[in-house]
């Protein structure tokens, strides 16, 4: 009996401290009176830096945490700090992110779900923010392998941190999806504003020129719509997503001088779905039409297996590109979809690990007339590892001087003179 009364008295220790650290917990996020969730398919860190920079440039201290490319706490002042984990990323880190909020004084906190199963989802929300905004970018076919199997089992799992008696934000645009968003809502009393074409198209063509990198619209109208209905104004909220920094996966266009000619290298790494792939894909091609050479570089993960596979059935269906260069880990499941949808062998290369040198070393060699054109490289798929590495090498300058064009004699004499 001793030992019953014993485990009793522990159990009864463990629950009281649970309920006590749970008390402590909900008071110390009620210190937030902002607090801002943002979840989706694609764009996620990006909205997250756009709210939290409109916040901040209205007068509000601002806190915000991204888990995209490089996790990143970024305080009130604008500073940014790397996410320091001792092993795997793990979603109770959440609790660090509001204690070192509420220290800095936050009247805001704008945080990005790090959750992809869905139980975790709900539990990030209503244990972990308990937002009383919830933001939505998109709901699209990817990681269908934790989410899926459809795009409305993505809608419904991404809906698990609807806010409780608060409101949701997105620029999905389906009718079926944001059907289950609305029964989200209508389950916990929220309410779901749509932000849809028109307030995207009310963003102007120079107002994201504007942004030193290439930002969507949708990304931006979003933003601006949580900004205004928390008392920033629209051209307040402007001057401080401009003025932000951009998340290190955001997509950016880099340009190096290769044996005379400009190669064009854009960094869309982080657009790892079908669909946002494809419309990059074409607005590049659109965007660049003075190049000759289009390559696409796939970036694979050996655990993201699911995502080779759709990829590569996808961009089989795209404007063709010249070359298909496969770079990373677990490619030969790319590899095999592709010839499987009929490209030619003669237009892949696939290089695994290779550094953004070796890249361009092997695109040289492998030009049938020997003859440098103007190129476009457009990198898709996933970020980490040689992807970071490709994007790094085209925006630095250092080790290019040996695929610039060569010296004529001619040109030595000029430069002597």
């Amino acid at each position: 009996m001793s030992g019953t009364l014993a485990l009793a008295a522990v159990a009864a220790g463990v629950c009281a401290a649970a309920i006590a650290e749970a008390w402590w917990y909900r008071r110390l996020l009620a210190r937030i009176p902002i607090r801002v969730h943002v979840n989706g398919t694609r764009g996620k860190s990006s909205v997250t830096r756009l709210i939290a920079a409109g916040l901040r440039s209205g007068g509000l201290r601002t806190c915000a945490k991204t888990t995209g490319t490089l996790a990143r706490m970024i305080l009130a002042d604008g500073r940014e700090l790397p996410i320091f984990r001792p092993d795997r990323a793990n979603v109770i880190e959440q609790k660090r992110i509001v204690s070192t909020a509420v220290a800095d004084g936050a009247d805001a906190l704008v945080i990005e779900c790090m959750a992809l199963q869905p139980l975790l989802q709900s539990v990030c929300e209503l244990k972990l923010v308990r937002s009383t905004h919830g933001v939505i970018t998109n709901a699209r076919a990817d990681h269908l392998d934790v989410m899926g199997p459809t795009r409305l089992d993505v809608a419904a799992a991404l809906s698990a941190t609807t806010p409780v008696r608060g409101t949701l934000y997105t620029a999905e645009d389906r009718t079926d999806s944001l059907s289950v968003m609305a029964t989200a809502c209508a389950d916990r009393g929220s309410q779901l504003h749509a932000v849809g074409g028109q307030e995207v198209a009310g963003v102007s063509q120079q107002e994201m020129a504007a942004f030193p990198y290439l930002e969507h619209a949708e990304n931006v109208a979003l933003a601006l719509r949580v900004c205004e209905d928390l008392g920033v104004s629209r051209d307040a909220a402007l001057a401080g997503m401009w003025s932000a920094e951009p998340d290190p996966g955001a997509m950016r266009v880099f340009a190096q001088t290769v044996r005379g000619h400009a190669w064009h290298f854009v960094n869309a790494f982080a657009a790892n779905d079908p669909e946002s792939t494809a419309k990059i894909w074409q607005s590049a091609y659109e965007y660049f039409p003075e190049v000759t050479r289009r390559v696409m570089v796939m970036n694979c993960r050996v655990d993201r297996v699911d995502r080779s596979v759709t990829m590569a059935e996808a961009c089989a269906d795209w404007a063709p590109a010249d070359r298909y260069v496969i770079i990373g880990s677990g490619t030969d499941m790319f590899l095999r979809r592709l010839l499987r949808r009929g490209v030619p062998a003669e237009k892949i290369l696939c290089l695994g690990n290779a550094t953004a040198h070796e890249v361009v070393t092997s695109l040289l060699e492998s030009m049938r007339d020997r003859e440098v054109q103007p190129t476009l490289l457009v990198g898709i798929g996933n970020v980490a590892g040689p992807g970071m590495e490709l994007a790094d090498g085209f925006a630095g300058e250092a080790g290019w001087n040996k695929f610039r064009a060569p010296v004529t004699t001619a040109e030595r004499s000029l430069e002597l003179v």
